[in-house]
């Protein structure tokens, strides 16, 4: 699973050929959390709230770049960086 970007310790992933809908994957320490890439909600799992919080300002600033990803994900391709929180 590639790391698409990272920041305050917060690891963002997205699987290859993953199932619908189109979301990804954030780790914080022992905690994990499936986002939905649209509307930014909960799929799966639990972070932190500082932590969810500061994951969910990310993916709306990403959203398009997000989606993109997702899109190559599903091909087999190779997902791009995003820039991580400033």
């Amino acid at each position: 699973m590639p790391t698409i970007s990272t920041f305050y310790g917060i690891l963002i992933r997205m699987f290859f050929n993953d199932h619908p809908p189109p979301h990804f994957h954030a780790r914080y320490g022992e905690f994990e959390v499936t986002l939905d890439i649209s509307t930014q909600e909960i799929l799966e799992g639990q972070l932190p709230r500082r932590a969810l919080n500061l994951v969910q300002e990310w993916a709306m600033m990403h959203k398009e770049e997000l989606l993109e990803n997702w899109r190559l994900c599903r091909e087999k391709a190779l997902p791009s960086n995003i820039e991580p929180l400033p």
